[in-house]
């Protein structure tokens, strides 16, 4: 993973990245986000490319290097382009419906469950006849985006046997036999 840390960021046009106090701020058309840096590693901000490196070669300090490059990466990338996440919802019954950054679900529990989303995720939901309802998030972040979705699919795991359950689009379930496949 050595070689991760090495690669130059490349900052496209509408984003400005701001160094101050070991805080790293970039900003573009999607938002804004900042990430605090580990003094132990040094960035430099030229010729639209961030680079990353490292004072020595001690184990804590190569793992830095990776993880605030891959960071810092996740952030440019976030507030130019954006990240989108789409979850599925499998089951008779299943239903979900958002009323400005509130998420109702029905997961064929005795009640609905509410959920409050932060306002940097944008949610739209899709419920088509004869297909699985959708839910779609967007956000400029991707570490409160993965977030949120696992919290999500946290409802209602799939399970292995009919396959029911939260699921992200194109997610494979690893599906078991019932009980006559053992009994002979």
């Amino acid at each position: 993973m050595s070689r991760i840390g090495k690669l130059p960021i490349n900052v496209p046009a509408g984003v400005t990245v701001n160094l101050k106090d070991d805080v790293v701020t970039v900003k573009g058309p999607k938002g804004e986000l900042s990430q605090y840096v580990n003094p132990l590693i040094s960035i430099a901000v030229e010729n639209g490319q961030i680079t990353l490196s490292r004072n020595s070669d001690e184990k804590q300090e190569r793992a830095f290097h990776g993880l605030y490059r891959s960071l810092i990466n996740n952030m440019v990338v976030g507030v130019s382009e954006g990240y989108k996440k789409e979850l599925e919802l499998v089951g008779v019954g299943y239903r979900a419906a958002n009323n400005g950054n509130i998420i109702e679900l029905s997961l064929g529990y005795t009640h609905p469950i509410y959920m409050q989303l932060p306002p940097e995720i944008k949610i739209e939901t899709k419920s088509e006849r004869n297909k699985n309802p959708l839910i779609i998030l967007e956000s400029c972040d991707k570490q409160l985006l993965g977030q949120v979705c696992s919290k999500i699919r946290s409802f209602r795991k799939p399970e292995p046997y009919k396959g029911k359950g939260i699921k992200f689009v194109g997610e494979i379930i690893r599906r078991k036999s019932g009980k006559s496949a053992g009994a002979k």
